[in-house]
């Protein structure tokens, strides 16, 4: 399934914080391009955060992430990362995620998403509600 085309786009420009003394993307500066790229998918659905957190004693973390780098990044880019949702769990989801830069795909990525007891740090349930509000965003052709 080619998921160049994701239901979620988040706008990143490259700062020469984000790079190596080459002005290439220094590795790592795309595990928080991807997380960013998820919370604000997760904010546009209503579903913010700390308002998670408070309301329903509920975090996520990533439980597991595999990337593939196909292309760099450079100083000044403006990226285009991607969300989909395309797996929808009581207690987990995932996420396959990419990296664009003027259409061309820089990275792509796998992301398993563990809910957990903001007390506990245990897994949990993400209720109901949650889950009624993630449903409608499942990529159709993904496991449920």
């Amino acid at each position: 399934m080619n998921m160049v085309e994701s239901r979620f786009s988040w706008p990143t420009r490259i700062y020469w914080e984000d790079t190596d003394a080459g002005g290439v993307v220094y590795h790592a500066r795309y595990v928080a391009f991807l997380e960013r790229a998820r919370t604000e998918w997760m904010r546009s659905l209503g579903l913010g955060q700390d308002d998670l957190r408070r309301e329903f004693g509920l975090i996520y973390a990533v439980r597991a992430m595999q990337m593939d780098f196909l292309k760099p990044a450079r100083l000044d880019d403006v990226l285009q990362v991607g969300a989909t949702l395309v797996q929808l769990k009581r207690a987990s989801m995932a996420f396959e995620q990419q990296v664009l830069c003027q259409g061309q795909l820089l990275l792509t990525a796998q992301v398993r998403i563990a809910a957990l007891d903001a007390a506990t740090f245990r897994p949990r349930g993400m209720g109901d509600n949650v889950l009624a509000a993630l449903t409608p965003h499942l990529h159709p052709e993904s496991e449920h």
